[in-house]
């Protein structure tokens, strides 16, 4: 059994740089150490928080009074076919890399994206025309509530934009590895993001080698503050903080009378997704827009950022709020999260 800490500060293990203490702290460096810990905890009542690479976590100023686990399992088997298993504590981008490098293609999109291997399913994570759904064919997850291990299918999982089953039910599984197929070959998938086939000088669905793709999105990344920096202080966030919000045809309707022309992806039913962004900037919240010691970054409207490492979480959440209402007064759009959020809410 890992060893318990008591009264670590949960800010260090943050990219935002803010949490208070955990009650008690556990690194756990294997499928067993996490399954144990979590399972004792489980036995004797004990609130339990699943910590990864903190990068889209906010942890509210008091802490969080329980167990925190701490992710930090290795280990990555690649197959002659490309299937590719991942224990949970692993690097994401790390892992981005070494696919790359040995020409094993689907991933690649997602390069510069903070945080561990583990939290990629739950959030669907996604970017610049993929998204890790695509390519997961397997979570081995241990269940709290059968109390037993269980390797759950793509379908089971739940995928949507931005969200899966996990989600649903949050806390329920511990994700302890992740199998994704991947294609072997030298050539990055079709490039299905305007900004990127821009960045490489290529049209819609073209292929390009990989590393050139991957460097490509490092690239747009790091222009708007996206990829982890200790001299960059925009990067002191957790990504992007609020969703691209999807609307029926009635509110998308709604909208055109409001913003005629807005931006917009088609999707299907009717629906539109819009991007947050832009909400963002033209309900008068520019880049750089500042809250006592918490600012939208200056580089892309959708990060909020501690720029000094020194507010707290209650001061990030009164600027998100600003932020929500302002949009939602503005455009009749209530904008919601994407971070998760531990011991506060952005509804209170």
């Amino acid at each position: 059994m890992a060893d318990r800490l008591a009264g670590v500060r949960l800010a260090p293990y943050t990219t935002l740089r803010m949490g208070g203490p955990a009650g008690a702290f556990v690194e756990a460096r294997s499928e067993n150490e996490i399954v144990e810990t979590v399972a004792e905890a489980d036995r004797y009542g004990e609130p339990v928080l699943i910590l990864g690479g903190g990068s889209n976590l906010i942890v509210s100023d008091e802490g969080f009074d329980g167990l925190v686990v701490r992710a930090a399992s290795t280990g990555v088997e690649i197959t002659g076919d490309g299937r590719v298993t991942v224990q949970a504590g692993e690097d994401w981008d790390a892992l981005v890399a070494r696919c790359v490098a040995e020409e094993l293609a689907g991933v690649e999109c997602l390069s510069g994206i903070p945080g561990l291997v583990g939290s990629t399913p739950i959030q669907n994570v996604g970017a610049y025309g993929q998204d890790v759904s695509q390519t997961i064919t397997g979570v081995r997850v241990y269940d709290r509530m059968t109390g037993e291990i269980a390797d759950l299918t793509a379908a089971q999982c739940g995928f949507a934009y931005r969200h899966s089953a996990f989600k649903e039910d949050p806390g329920r599984h511990v994700v302890l590895a992740v199998t994704y197929a991947l294609t072997r070959s030298g050539l990055s998938g079709p490039i299905a993001y305007k900004e990127l086939a821009a960045r490489l000088g290529v049209e819609i669905g073209d292929r390009v080698p990989l590393d050139q793709a991957r460097e490509a999105v490092l690239a747009l990344r790091r222009g708007k503050g996206m990829v982890l920096d200790p001299l960059d202080p925009d990067t002191r966030s957790a990504g992007s903080f609020f969703t691209n919000p999807v609307l029926d045809a009635a509110a998308a309707a709604d909208l055109e009378l409001r913003a005629p022309g807005y931006p917009r992806w088609d999707m299907p039913d009717g629906a539109v997704k819009v991007p947050a962004a832009w909400l963002i900037e033209n309900a008068g919240f520019p880049k750089g827009y500042e809250k006592g010691r918490v600012r939208i970054s200056t580089k892309h409207t959708l990060a909020l950022t501690n720029p000094t490492g020194e507010a707290g979480a209650a001061e990030l959440m009164a600027l998100a709020r600003e932020v929500r209402d302002g949009v939602r007064e503005k455009f009749g759009v209530t904008l919601v999260n994407e971070p998760v959020m531990v011991g506060i809410a952005l509804d209170r």
